[in-house]
């Protein structure tokens, strides 16, 4: 028998056993995991898993599921309500770009994956290798799946205040891994009506702006805009 890299001996990335994700779990008895299928094991891993479900009306049948772990993330959105500004970012997405983005250019909340870290630790690092600046007091907003009918991503959700003196390098991200991030000091106003006309069309910017609007910094409720000289 052939040995199968990440299976049986390790992969490129010192993995093995990566066909054993899912086998055994009982949490719901109307679910058993009968095999897990490596079908690749790039970066990131392709599972083909099969599985018995019993449906509401007792029947059991027997189902498909092709999964893609990636890891879990973090994202942030940090803000400014002094100035009623939130800190964003701009990069090339090709899988956007192949999908009828117009230019492949996303505006979006800094985010990573957790990697070997927890969501707090990868956040602030993400915070400083994208944009440029030091966190301080974060906010856990909540943790999302964005993609549980096929990613098994869990995204964790995150705010933070920022002032200018934050600021503690160029950000831009990590060369190394092709990242290549302009930052944006957007007014929050212009932010939101930028998820009502498609400037912003990824998913978790999307909802960190609509969390800060209707219960985070800038909802009505706590925020009051700075009124410049000669206003009220």
């Amino acid at each position: 028998m052939t040995a199968r890299p990440g299976v049986d001996t390790p992969d490129h990335r010192g993995r093995t056993g990566l066909d054993r994700a899912g086998r055994g779990l009982d949490r719901n008895p109307d679910v058993v995991v009968q095999a897990v299928e490596l079908t690749s094991e790039g970066w990131h891993v392709l599972r083909r898993t099969t599985f018995d479900y019993r449906r509401r009306d007792g029947r059991w049948e027997t189902q498909q599921r092709e999964t893609y772990d990636r890891g879990n993330g973090a994202v942030v959105l940090p803000y400014d309500t002094e100035r009623g500004c939130v800190l964003l970012t701009r990069q090339f997405r090709y899988p956007a770009y192949v999908n009828d983005h117009p230019d492949g250019m996303l505006v979006e909340a800094a985010a990573g994956l957790l990697d070997a870290d927890d969501p707090f630790t990868a956040v602030r690092r993400e915070a400083a290798e994208e944009l440029g600046i030091t966190l301080g007091p974060l906010t856990h907003v909540f943790d999302a799946y964005m993609s549980p009918g096929s990613v098994t991503e869990r995204l964790h959700f995150f705010a933070a205040p920022y002032t200018e003196a934050d600021r503690t390098g160029a950000g831009g991200g990590v060369e190394a891994e092709g990242e290549d991030i302009e930052v944006l000091d957007v007014p929050f106003a212009e932010a939101l009506a930028m998820t009502r006309d498609g400037r912003v069309a990824d998913g978790k910017t999307i909802m960190l702006l609509q969390w800060a609007a209707l219960d985070g910094p800038f909802a009505p409720r706590r925020y009051q805009p700075r009124q410049r000289p000669g206003q009220g």
